[in-house]
């Protein structure tokens, strides 16, 4: 690995040379595989049939001794696990340490849902969560992560910073991953070698600053703002966080990380050659000063984007019994689709609706297909699903993987005609619509797998 010059310049200095060789040395090194259980989905680690070892700050996260197929693996599939990488699960640490209360929470740059379906599985329960995205297709692949994660209290959106400006004093908690230069994803990413550069660097901690004091106003005071990058130098680290606390007001929190973990208190760096994992950094502010003294966004004027589901819409009973818990949602019809969102959080919703891009919300339960509804495989994937709700198949894996293809199935003689949900090793996959001689397919099309089959 040939890494700029002008890296190993700004590394040696800020490192010295010795410490940057280790570092150079860990960068040659093949990358370490981990990935985070889906608590909510009753998996273990030993399901994979590779040995494993537990990531210390992350009690759902786990090593794996060799990378497996991920992509023919139906339960990677069925949102049973994420493959995320070990250092930015710290994250699971810090909101163990500070969150204990339900809490209104942002992942303002969320693709492709690592630590959004993170926070899903830490915050406490009664929280929720907006998974923001700024560009378009990596916004659906966020939404389709967090379908497959099954939590419904989550809003996907797809849009920048300084739309926010109506949601003023709305959030306890803010996670801001911000677009960076890239460093530590260099033996992870080989493109993100060449596209480094020092103008990079400089384009970067001013955009990340741009963007922390669009959305700073929307911070509950007191909430907790969470900033984190993938690189290692201190212009887009210590220097931005520095400059958090003192224009926008916020106090800087230790992370709490354990001595054996070789870790610093706070602005914590992970380094591929100190810890096991890749190159990241992590640092948590509590916003001090009120939006008052540093905000002029609040006495704007927002013009309302009225896209709200129709009103008065009978909606069919039959929609409750799919699911578990459909006393705590509220169901409406939004663009062809039956919706559940928590009632708790409706209002949160319904601002969002107006005032925001929502990709995806809840859980999407039903479209309506001539007189009759189509189950969605949303409501599929989602924890909520009445395990009585349909009809249900198990299948091999070679019959998983067919419909992961969006490949047409024969079912089992004696099988009920009309809406089936397939399992494997008990897991839901999917819905397909059986008709008798076959069964039709209904796997989203923009999800299906291309790679082939691997033993």
């Amino acid at each position: 690995m040939t890494l700029p010059l002008d890296f190993q310049r700004m590394m040696t200095k800020q490192f010295g040379k010795e410490e940057y060789d280790k570092l150079a040395e860990a960068l040659a090194m093949p990358a370490p595989t981990s990935i985070r259980v889906n608590k909510e989905k009753d998996f273990l680690p030993s399901m994979l049939n590779v040995p494993h070892s537990p990531i210390p700050w992350c009690t759902e996260g786990f090593y794996l001794d060799k990378r497996p197929a991920f992509t023919s693996d139906p339960l990677f599939h069925a949102g049973c696990y994420y493959v995320q990488e070990a250092s930015s699960m710290f994250l699971a640490h810090i909101l163990r340490h500070y969150v204990e209360e339900p809490a209104v929470a942002l992942d303002l740059c969320a693709a492709p849902g690592g630590k959004s379906t993170l926070m899903l599985s830490q915050l406490p329960a009664g929280s929720v969560l907006i998974a923001n995205e700024a560009m378009r297709q990596r916004a659906n692949i966020l939404a389709e992560n967090i379908t497959k994660w099954g939590n419904p209290n989550c809003i996907v959106t797809n849009n920048y910073a300084e739309d926010f400006g109506a949601f003023s004093q709305t959030f306890d908690v803010i996670v801001c991953d911000a677009p960076c230069s890239g460093e530590g994803m260099f033996r992870k990413d080989p493109d993100s070698i060449s596209e480094w550069s020092l103008d990079n660097v400089d384009t970067c901690w001013q955009r990340q600053r741009d963007i922390v004091s669009n959305i700073w106003h929307t911070l509950k005071d007191g909430g907790l703002f969470i900033y984190s990058t993938c690189t290692y130098n201190s212009l887009e680290d210590e220097e931005n966080v520095a400059w958090i606390a003192k224009t926008l007001g916020a106090e800087v929190l230790s992370c709490h990380p354990q001595e054996d973990w070789s870790l610093t208190e706070t602005n914590t760096h992970f380094y591929p050659h100190r810890t096991k994992g890749e190159g990241f950094f992590i640092s948590v502010l509590r916003k001090t000063a009120s939006a008052e003294d540093n905000d002029d966004l609040r006495h704007r004027k927002h013009k309302e984007k009225r896209r709200n589901g129709k009103p008065n819409t009978k909606i069919p009973a039959e929609l409750k019994s799919w699911m578990t818990n459909s006393e705590d949602f509220t169901i409406t019809e939004d663009e062809e689709a039956f919706r559940a969102f928590p009632t708790a959080y409706l209002p949160l919703y319904q601002q969002a609706k107006s005032q925001l891009k929502v990709v995806h919300a809840g859980i999407e339960l039903a479209t309506v297909k001539g007189k009759n509804l189509q189950p969605c495989h949303s409501l599929a994937m989602s924890n909520h699903l009445h395990p009585e709700a349909f009809p249900s198949v198990e299948v091999e894996k070679a019959q998983a993987i067919a419909y992961l293809h969006t490949e047409a199935l024969q079912l089992p003689d004696g099988t009920p005609r009309g809406y089936v949900l397939l399992t494997y090793q008990g897991h839901p996959l999917g819905f397909v619509k059986n008709i008798g001689n076959r069964a039709n397919n209904l796997y989203p099309a923009e999800w299906r797998i291309r790679s082939g089959y691997i033993q």
